[in-house]
């Protein structure tokens, strides 16, 4: 656990812990590491999750598949963020969405009962750690907000302008680069992709938005 003190030492979930309580906190707490290659499968719907993931590079996706093989990109989790602590911490006996490495992924597994239960090795710090998950959780809670105001819009081109406005927020200018590739974003907008790029054009041409690649200005 020493070697990865230095990545995780920044991330929101082990803010106000000293660095020098860190390994010992970890050890106590059973960490266990994992990498994934990019379009593998972290966990399936159903599975039954006890850890949370805390991911220390790459990227994990929340999706919905249906039985049809349809898939919708619920939220995505980058370096520091969590994921699977709505499932470890319910009384869901599985879960009902599938995590998903949308690129070459490291993650680091908490087990869930003990992040919550006190410990005699790290207690000092045990609470500190809570009020970490429990504001990182209300993070993930606004953004599944975002996602069902982006998807009760009923045209496509609101939907785009919507997603569009939470990334100028998020960067604080109407020019940032998206997070995502297109064909993510039409599977986190439930779109089709190729209605995507269409509306996409006609906006760049209606003096709207301008873009190139993934950078994007709001005009």
């Amino acid at each position: 656990m020493q070697d990865y003190i230095d990545e995780i030492v920044d991330m929101p979930l082990f803010s106000r812990i000293q660095r020098d309580k860190l390994p010992t906190m970890l050890q106590c707490l059973g960490a266990s590491p994992r990498s994934y290659r990019k379009g593998s499968y972290i966990t399936l719907a159903r599975d039954s999750i006890q850890y949370v993931g805390v991911v220390l590079d790459g990227g994990v996706q929340m999706i919905k598949e249906d039985i049809w093989g349809d898939k919708t990109i619920l939220v995505f989790m980058k370096r520091g963020e969590l994921f699977g602590e709505t499932f470890s911490c319910g009384s869901m006996m599985g879960a009902t969405v599938s995590f998903y490495s949308a690129e070459n992924t490291r993650v680091l597994f908490l087990p869930f009962y003990k992040m919550i239960n006190s410990c005699t090795m790290a207690c000092e710090f045990h609470h500190r750690l809570i009020e970490n998950m429990v504001r990182l959780i209300a993070a993930k809670n606004v953004q599944l907000m975002e996602k069902v105001e982006i998807t009760a819009k009923k045209t496509l081109r609101k939907k785009i302008l919507t997603y569009l406005s939470f990334q100028s927020d998020r960067a604080g200018s109407r020019s940032f680069t998206l997070p995502i590739s297109r064909t993510e974003l039409a599977e986190y907008i439930c779109a089709d992709r190729t209605a995507l790029a269409r509306e996409l054009t006609h906006m760049k041409e209606e003096g709207i938005i301008d873009f190139h690649h993934n950078d994007f200005k709001i005009l």
